[in-house]
């Protein structure tokens, strides 16, 4: 055999194997922990931890509310024992009567306290800022459709609103993406040379997260301590994290305080916050997805289990390493202190 047809068999013997494996058929192997597989195990371990972080904070927050409530209770005895010894006309039957009615219009965004000159809740500031509250899910229940025909169309609202805010959130966030791939593209050609992919994205989340403490947490909290009478920072604060993470407790509402001046426009201006909070929230959570050593969600993807031996499948299954790209398009083998391109730290999404 000539030299020429030694090396162009040599040059074409791999590719030959390649076309033998894939007409013989290359099987994957799942890996196992335990007889089971291994995104299940962990999966299982999991939710074992799930279980315990619930009851842990069950068992902190009994211990640490219960005395509080015993408190309140005891307080609240007192008042009504006064009451009735200060108003010896009225019995016992008739003021647990007028508590229950008090009560439940409470339980349903009317109060007792003030109500005749105070603001109604259906007024259309109210009603705007109760319609962004079901589209997003935050849902305070401070104010509640009284009426079955009120209900039915909630359902019916929510059904289309929810789908719609999604899908708006989802395309705001598509077009945040893009300065923010600008800063990591930035941060890259600063420091690439002097640290390695994965701290560099570290750092630019660092930076999306301080943006979003800063300007839609601690700020608005000190505008809203400011303008309700009854908060101080520390429930201002409370009430933005209650809702730009949509748990909305609904025990700190703004602008239920009777006679809030500009009631109606102040409702306007939270709704266009929650909306403008929530999108910041998504775009935090995308930036903190993208880096795939922080979303161990990937540990309970079934198709994690799996290796093979098929060269195609091995490369378009390569691990998640510190030198991953954002969209693991391609595998570059490059030095610990080459930095990415421009290119490859860009999403398809938010490229031209």
């Amino acid at each position: 055999m000539s030299k020429a047809s030694k090396a162009g068999y040599e040059a074409h013997a791999p590719q030959q194997d390649l076309e033998s494996m894939g007409a013989l058929g290359v099987r994957a192997h799942v890996r196992e922990v335990m007889g089971m597989r291994r995104s299940s195990a962990l999966l299982l371990l999991f939710v074992f931890f799930y279980v315990g972080y619930l009851v842990a904070g069950g068992l902190v927050f009994a211990t640490i509310e219960a005395p509080a409530e015993a408190q309140l209770k005891a307080s609240l005895l007192r008042a009504r024992q006064a009451f009735l010894e200060k108003h010896p006309c009225v019995s016992d039957l008739d003021l647990e009567m007028l508590l229950n009615e008090v009560v439940w219009a409470a339980d349903r965004g009317v109060s007792a306290v003030n109500n005749v000159t105070g603001h109604p809740n259906w007024s259309f500031g109210q009603s705007i800022f109760f319609s962004s509250t079901v589209v997003t899910t935050i849902g305070y229940g401070h104010v509640t459709p009284l009426s079955k025909v009120g209900k039915i169309f909630c359902i019916v609202y929510a059904i289309f609103g929810i789908p719609l805010t999604l899908v708006l959130c989802t395309a705001l966030v598509e077009r945040l993406l893009v300065p923010a791939t600008l800063l990591l593209q930035w941060l890259n050609a600063r420091l690439g040379h002097l640290y390695q992919p994965f701290y560099i994205r570290l750092l630019h989340l660092a930076i999306i997260v301080s943006l979003l403490v800063s300007l839609f947490l601690l700020i608005p909290a000190a505008v809203y301590a400011s303008l309700e009478p009854e908060w101080d920072y520390m429930d201002a604060l409370y009430y933005c994290f209650i809702s730009l993470t949509t748990i909305g407790l609904g025990d700190y509402i703004p602008g239920d305080y009777p006679g809030q001046a500009y009631r109606p426009l102040y409702k306007v201006l939270t709704t266009v916050y929650l909306l403008v909070g929530l999108t910041f929230t998504m775009l935090t959570l995308a930036v903190f997805c993208d880096i795939p050593q922080l979303n161990v969600g990937l540990l309970f993807l079934a198709r994690s289990d799996e290796t093979t031996n098929d060269p195609e499948k091995v490369r378009l299954n390569q691990p998640a390493c510190p030198h991953t790209q954002y969209t693991q398009q391609r595998v570059h083998v490059r030095t610990r202190l080459d930095s990415p391109s421009p290119e490859e730290v860009t999403p398809v999404h938010a490229r031209p």
